[in-house]
């Protein structure tokens, strides 16, 4: 690939909206590195991903220590791809990376201690060639290690300049609120919680939102089409190239049954109907909802990324359309 110039026209490709009460705001679309950036992965396609998000306005990129395969291949990538093309656009892109699921062997690396958080964000920095990131998330809950020590961890993360802000990803309305407070009265800047949210998966309307706006904290929402589900790969049913007929998939073969292609292809048809594809619609109707920051996406080419980032062109919903949805949701 030749050298990278950005976009001129980028910021008019986009819109962002402001997280939670803070001083920042995020694409309306972010583009998630769980997949196609592995060691296994086609480096030249990755790296057009990039390209082609930055191009459209897309200024938000979150990895974990652990995506891949293997473990860690995905910062480091991220890492290669950033020095060639992005180290001059630095001050323009929120990059966060998280630790909470298993990275290494033995008792120290999983979950929320201490210990685990500080040495894998520094281990992240290494992979990906930066001084900080701007976002560091606890990934998950831990049910074992107490919340002061997890929240402090945090916090002393940002006091040494490795992390900007922190969030947290899959945590309960009550223990946020309970993370909120904690990092409230240390003084640590506490941005956003990322969920997983969809139409089929709904969780976070259990009192998480409320939870949310309450505290003033952003979301920004992953699996928007429930692995694919939640677009046109599905409506005849389960294609051999599939990510459900891939051995190892997160996306188990039984979750496609016939009711739910049935519910796909029903979705579809009001899709069409708003000039959307059925994965555009699916990230309007999260967006629909001003507690939502920002649909973090993932991709497997600059095609795919481009028909998502077509979504902010219609984000209204007719009540008619939105009573439709719930009732084929529901059928």
């Amino acid at each position: 690939m030749k050298a990278y110039t950005a976009n001129t026209e980028r910021y008019e490709k986009m819109e962002y909206r402001r997280c939670g009460r803070s001083g920042i705001k995020l694409p309306l679309i972010s583009l998630g590195l769980w997949h196609n950036f592995g060691d296994n992965d086609d480096y030249a396609n990755a790296r057009g991903i990039l390209r082609t998000a930055f191009d459209n306005g897309i200024t938000h990129f979150d990895l974990a220590n652990n995506y891949g395969p293997p473990y860690g291949s995905a910062e480091k990538n991220f890492g290669k791809i950033f020095k060639e093309d992005f180290a001059r656009y630095r001050d323009e892109l929120i990059i966060s990376t998280k630790a909470g699921w298993d990275m290494w062997p033995g008792p120290y690396g999983n979950f929320g201690s201490r210990k685990y958080l500080i040495a894998s964000l520094d281990q992240s920095l290494k992979r990906m060639g930066l001084d900080y990131v701007d976002i560091f998330y606890h990934h998950r809950p831990d049910p074992e290690t107490p919340l002061e020590e997890t929240m402090g961890a945090l916090d002393q993360i940002v006091r040494q300049g490795k992390a900007l802000y922190v969030g947290i990803s899959q945590y309960s309305a009550e223990d946020t609120a309970k993370a909120a407070e904690i990092l409230r009265n240390q003084g640590t800047p506490f941005l956003l919680h990322q969920p997983r949210y969809n139409m089929m998966d709904r969780w976070v309307e259990d009192g998480l939102l409320d939870t949310l706006q309450k505290v003033g904290l952003g979301s920004i929402v992953f699996s928007p089409l429930e692995q694919g589900i939640l677009s046109s790969k599905y409506l005849n049913g389960i294609p051999e190239d599939s990510r459900a007929a891939t051995e190892g998939s997160y996306l188990d073969k039984s979750q496609i049954t016939e009711k739910v292609v049935r519910q796909v292809q029903h979705l579809n048809e009001i899709a069409k109907s708003r000039g959307q594809s059925l994965a555009q619609m699916a990230i309007a109707w999260l967006l629909k909802d001003k507690r939502v920051s920002s649909v973090l996406v993932g991709v497997s080419r600059p095609a795919q990324l481009k028909d998502n980032i077509g979504a902010i062109q219609n984000l209204d919903f007719r009540q008619e359309e939105l009573d439709k949805i719930e009732g084929i949701l529901k059928s």
